[in-house]
């Protein structure tokens, strides 16, 4: 028997209520007012959400931009966003998104259905060269725009101004998921042609906050959005994002009273000195995440063209050695799934370390002496350090690896260019899910659809035959058969693993500090979808 999946009217109200209020608990929301300052070292690369996909821009991204869904704060729980309500068709594949009223753009203009349109054909256009296009690969129409042949999504229509209808080719058990992505934040056609190929320097988006001040190589300064369709929100006046601070010296600014939040976390140099004083250690809030930290091998360069390599560089890293350079705060990975996410694969061991067996492989394959490479890492501690550290595992077998330490961009820069990096470290970088999903450490950065210019799949591996049974295993919508779906999921990974494109080294755990001014619950500075912090939710103690 079909069924028609509607929200009931009470879903409905429920989730409209998440969608105009903070979802914290009754008397604990902060007062409204006041500003704070968080450090970072490295400049923002971008405030465009078709681009941005750092560490460092994704929270920032999601304070000026809204879209379709979104998540209650702190949590993995999807909820409405810009549409009120959604209905989703009995074979899975046509949502039909029913819009808030009223919406209003940083510029004044009310936003509609054909911005929602405008968005996703903009996202999934290649002269975009967004590396979260391939999220969108179930929508009907996505192929003949991906390869050049149609400008437009055939699977978006609008029935009317607040009503968007999205046709997939396929049934996708992730696409509402898909459509709280910062990617699918909705943007205006006029705000982005007027920035004539600039739009990520000048944002215009729906979001709590709107860019008031961005001096290169300095400051990049939020202020708060006085037209904000979520009623209370955000509490802070604004937020300034310091640049150019070395992450010891912005801890000591913290601990000074001088800033609110290190960006970069607790130097690790500085963990154990942090935790072990009462004072500073309750300032600091843990969080798990949905993390791994891996290296990346480039399968279009000679010698990683060759699966043998790319094995015996898996068994030549010392993992426990790596984690204890962050004082213990993750554990060894053997896999690209960290072990909470649905589908990691109990009881697999991946490449063990074995330094006789790497050699004998390297050799196996031709490199008896060795070769020289390079490994690319981004340049704040202790990035460069595990590098190191890398180098050395490298070192004894035989392999020669010069550490290229960049800023963050430029790491991104290379590893999106198809001969930019023989080796990297993800460091800093290292993939935290943007949803609670297995497709998530598939598509981006392992699948084809992310093996392009400017993508995410530093390893440029891409397996016709694995996108095709990923595809299969995201079809299988039905919640009831959901274990099956995690179960095609781990046989994929597990396949991966087999092709080496990757040395999965370790699940980090997250720790961020604040000061003693700041309020909020925990799970909002450790917020798993907005990462690191959930500046609209927040506030401070201080307002005058």
């Amino acid at each position: 028997m079909t069924r028609y999946w509607k929200q009931t009217a009470a879903a409905v109200a429920l989730l409209a209520a998440l969608g105009t209020a903070p979802a914290l608990a009754q008397g604990t929301a902060p007062a409204n007012g006041g500003t704070i300052t968080i450090t970072y070292k490295d400049d923002v690369a971008t405030l465009d959400p078709a681009i941005g996909y750092d560490w460092q821009n994704w929270s920032m991204i999601k304070s000026l931009f809204d879209g379709l869904m979104d998540y209650e704060p702190g949590t993995t729980n999807l909820v409405p966003g810009l549409a009120e309500s959604y209905d989703i068709a009995p074979d899975g594949k046509v949502f039909t998104f029913h819009l808030r009223e009223g919406v209003k753009f940083h510029n004044g203009r009310v936003m509609t259905a054909e911005d929602v349109k405008y968005s996703l054909d903009r996202v999934t256009n290649p002269e975009t060269q967004s590396p979260g296009a391939g999220f969108f690969g179930s929508i009907a129409g996505y192929e003949a725009v991906s390869k050049g042949q149609a400008k437009e999504l055939s699977g978006v229509t609008i029935p009317d101004p607040r009503t968007v209808r999205i046709e997939l080719s396929r049934p996708d058990a992730t696409f509402l998921h898909v459509m709280a992505l910062n990617f699918a934040s909705v943007v205006p056609k006029e705000a982005v042609e007027a920035a004539a190929g600039d739009f990520g320097r000048q944002p215009v988006g729906t979001g709590a906050f709107k860019l008031a001040e961005w001096t290169p190589g300095q400051r990049v300064v939020f202020e708060r959005n006085p037209n904000y369709w979520r009623q209370g929100l955000p509490h802070l006046d604004g937020v300034t994002f310091e640049i150019g601070q070395e992450p010891i010296v912005a801890l000591l600014r913290l601990q000074q009273g001088e800033i609110d939040i290190p960006g970069d976390g607790i130097p690790p140099a500085k963990f154990q000195e942090v935790m072990g004083n009462p004072e500073t250690a309750k300032e600091v809030v843990e969080g798990g995440q949905l993390h791994t930290g891996y290296i990346t091998m480039n399968v279009k360069m000679a010698p990683f063209d060759d699966v043998r390599v790319r094995r015996a560089v898996n068994m030549a890293i010392n993992k426990d050695r790596i984690v204890q350079i962050i004082n213990g705060r993750a554990k060894p990975a053997n896999q690209p799934l960290p072990p909470s996410m649905p589908g990691y694969v109990e009881g697999y061991e991946g490449y063990k370390y074995d330094v006789a067996a790497a050699k004998a492989l390297l050799a196996e394959a031709g490199h008896t002496d060795g070769f020289e490479t390079e490994l690319f890492v981004m340049n704040t501690d202790p990035q460069p350090r595990i590098a190191q550290a890398i180098q050395q595992d490298l070192a004894a077998i035989g392999i020669k690896a010069s550490i290229q330490s960049l800023a963050q961009a430029n790491v991104i820069e290379a590893g999106g260019t198809e001969t930019g990096a023989a080796m990297i470290w993800s460091g800093g970088m290292g993939w935290i899910a943007d949803f609670p999903d297995p497709s998530n450490f598939y598509g981006p950065i392992l699948g084809c659809a992310g093996a392009v210019q400017g993508g995410w799949n530093w390893s440029w591996y891409c397996n016709p035959d694995l996108d095709k049974l990923a595809a299969e295993a995201d079809a299988i919508v039905d919640p009831a058969k959901a274990a099956d779906r995690y179960k095609a999921w781990g046989q994929i990974y597990t396949k991966i693993m087999e092709d080496a494109p990757w040395v999965p080294v370790f699940n980090e755990q997250r720790y961020t500090m604040k000061s003693p001014r700041m309020v909020g619950e925990d799970k909002l500075f450790v917020d798993p979808v907005t990462i690191p912090v959930n500046y609209d939710n927040v506030g401070v103690s201080d307002v005058r």
